[in-house]
């Protein structure tokens, strides 16, 4: 008969060093893991209140793309279109607070938070799309992004938003006079609200979701936008005549958290800001496209193209300027622009 010992069982003298081997094993496997896992975290949310086909959401997707092969997956970007985060001033809010990375709003969104951004918004300040690019692709378009950076946000790069038009409900606009009293709906702009009131109209500043439900009930006359936001919002169900007023070319302006920015890498920044400006011709072919397509498509469905008096706009946009261009560097910005050929 076997006897068993008396007293604990002693494990063998062996299993001591083999833990501590394991142990070593195990911190070391951690200390290579940790940098995966770092990168894995690094997903950037970026916000876009325009839909997934949209030429914004597809270019900062293309931009994500560079990020995520350039950074070989440090680095990711998930964009979230169709206002899915709220509108364009929650998502600038959460962009300062650091909550959301990124977001691609308009520049009139960002006009009470660094009135320089009120310059490239002014009416009929640019003669054509080119002359708007080669502004925006030179030392004024970097100013003007470098301006935000005091408000908390890295401003990468401006993307295109096409000339807005007026659009009415019940009647064509053809001049000036055909204005008077009309409730416009504007973005939430002091720029945007007085342009409408020096036109003898009545502003009604509202978040762009709520524009086809205002224009439907008659709670506003027209609107005003680009013929992509007009027809992917169909609005051109509820207001069939555009009017071709081309009063703006307000760009639209792709702004990252300067409180997650100031934690990256001098070479990861350097990614993202190359990647930013990559994604930005790409962005205006899609555009370019886009527009015609959104034009044909608004017209097929039966809205009317309505060639206007533009000069007669024009001509009272001057209080307007007197109002908003009123710093010595904001004089300077409007100069230049106009002096670029």
């Amino acid at each position: 008969m076997t006897t068993l010992p008396r007293g604990p069982i002693r494990p063998a003298r062996t299993a001591r060093p083999l833990r501590a081997a394991v142990a070593h094993a195990t911190l070391a496997l951690a200390a290579l893991l940790s940098p995966v896992l770092a990168a894995q975290a690094a997903e950037f949310r970026s916000a876009d209140i325009h839909p997934d086909d949209y030429p914004t959401v597809l270019a900062v997707r293309h931009m994500a793309d560079l990020v995520k092969e350039r950074s070989n997956g440090k680095m990711t970007i998930r964009v979230f279109s169709g206002g899915k985060l709220g509108s364009e001033n929650d998502s600038i809010e959460q962009v300062k607070l650091g909550a959301l990375t990124m977001a691609r709003v308009s520049s009139a969104a960002m006009h009470n938070i660094c009135p320089n951004t009120r310059v490239p918004s002014l009416p009929f300040l640019f003669r054509s799309v080119d002359h708007l690019h080669k502004v925006l692709d030179g030392d004024i378009g970097a100013q003007l992004l470098k301006a935000c950076e005091g408000a908390g946000f890295v401003g990468l790069a401006w993307y295109d938003s096409g000339s807005r038009s007026m659009y009415t409900r019940n009647k064509p606009i053809k001049t000036l006079a055909d204005a008077q009293g009309l409730k416009i709906r504007v973005q939430q702009s002091d720029l945007s609200v007085a342009m409408v009131e020096a036109m003898g109209a009545n502003a009604t500043p509202m978040a762009m979701g709520e524009v086809y439900t205002s224009l439907k009930t008659g709670l506003v006359d027209a609107a005003e936008n680009n013929f992509p936001s007009y027809e992917s919002a169909h609005h051109y169900e509820v207001a069939r005549y555009y009017e071709l007023t081309e009063h703006s070319m307000t760009p639209e302006i792709l702004i990252f958290s300067k409180r997650q920015w100031d934690k990256l890498s001098p070479d990861d920044q350097k990614i993202l800001r190359d990647a930013a400006s990559e994604s930005v011709p790409y962005m205006r072919k899609l555009w370019t496209e886009r527009e015609t397509k959104s034009r044909a498509i608004v017209e097929k469905a039966g809205a009317q193209i309505i060639e206007v008096d533009k000069a007669s706009f024009q001509a009272a946009m001057k209080p307007v300027y007197e109002r908003f261009v009123t710093t010595p560097e904001m004089k300077d910005l409007v100069q230049r622009i106009l002096a670029v050929q």
